[in-house]
């Protein structure tokens, strides 16, 4: 049966402690008192009879309990905020909303074309698109904040309660501005990457660990001048107004090198190639209007896939 002592707003502190991995900043989104969020924490392990966070430094980290009870608790309030959209949506007369997390790889390869597919079929639904790191997309994604995620495959240990639907392939890059002194080198880029600004992906980001490994298979590990950012603005501004180079994924700058405003030094990336998808919630049911966004995504997928 279930335990009467838990409340909802247990699970919502629950779930944002775990996203946040902190009491001090759940509270403050939470607009309560930090107290208060160890109050309900405690009340809520009392419940349960077991800890859901233990210390970790200076910090907190979630327990394997907790871990296991974090999928049931995003589940639970997912199921009361899609009953509250549906009520409302009755109330309205409006359609769903329909809330969509964009890796950067996508945001300007894949969505636009997918939006533009999707606004012909007339369904008139809200549409919101969020961008991010994946692992800040994904606990949107968890709690029922968000109702897809496109972009890369995360990580295994990421993937606990949510499916993958692999669309296409794709690799990093070293992007630099068209002009650049390592384009017309003749020796290996490897050797002078050291003098140069670079932008690299932040540790959150699903591609950074690909991207350490191959500069270390390559002998340019530890690289001195960098600057992480997930920021495609602050990269393409940036990178077209200086010598930096940019390490990303090939579709945030696939446009730009059509269009001759930046270009690929000539490394071979293919061993950083990964699957890119759709990642669903595996208790999510797709409303008509979701599915057939996520058609369009398939579809503005398949286009992209055909010309790599």
């Amino acid at each position: 049966m279930l335990d009467a002592r838990i409340k909802f707003r247990h699970l919502q502190t629950f779930v944002e402690v775990a996203r946040q991995k902190s009491v001090i900043k759940a509270a403050g989104l939470l607009n309560i008192s930090q107290p208060a969020v160890t109050k309900t924490i405690r009340e809520l392990e009392e419940a349960l009879g077991v800890a859901v966070f233990e210390r970790d430094g200076r910090g907190i980290r979630i327990t394997r309990y907790g871990e296991v009870f974090l999928r049931h608790a995003g589940a639970a309030l997912t199921a009361l905020r899609q009953g509250l959209d549906s009520v409302s949506q009755e109330r309205s007369g409006e359609a769903p909303p329909i809330r969509v997390g964009a890796l950067p790889t996508v945001s300007t390869r894949i969505m636009p074309r997918a939006m533009d597919l999707f606004l012909k079929e007339e369904t008139w639904s809200r549409i919101k698109i969020v961008t991010g790191e994946n692992a800040v997309l994904l606990e949107q994604l968890r709690v029922g904040d968000l109702d897809l995620v496109v972009g890369r495959l995360a990580s295994p240990e990421n993937m606990a309660g949510f499916s993958f639907e692999h669309l296409y392939s794709e690799q990093v890059v070293f992007a630099v501005r068209a002009g650049h002194p390592l384009l017309s080198d003749k020796q290996s880029p490897f050797s002078d990457l050291s003098r140069y600004t670079i932008l690299m992906p932040t540790r959150g980001s699903i591609i950074r660990p690909f991207v350490e490994s191959f500069l270390i298979a390559n002998g340019a590990g530890g690289l001195p001048n960098q600057i992480e950012t997930v920021s495609d603005s602050f990269g393409r501004a940036f990178v077209r107004a200086s010598d930096a180079i940019w390490i990303i994924s090939a579709g945030v700058v696939a446009g730009d090198v059509d269009d001759g405003l930046l270009a690929l030094l000539p490394i071979d990336t293919s061993e950083t190639k990964g699957p890119v998808g759709l990642t669903m919630r595996t208790d999510g049911i797709p409303t008509l209007p979701l599915s057939i966004l996520m058609q369009t995504i398939r579809e503005a997928a398949s286009e992209v896939a055909r010309k790599l």
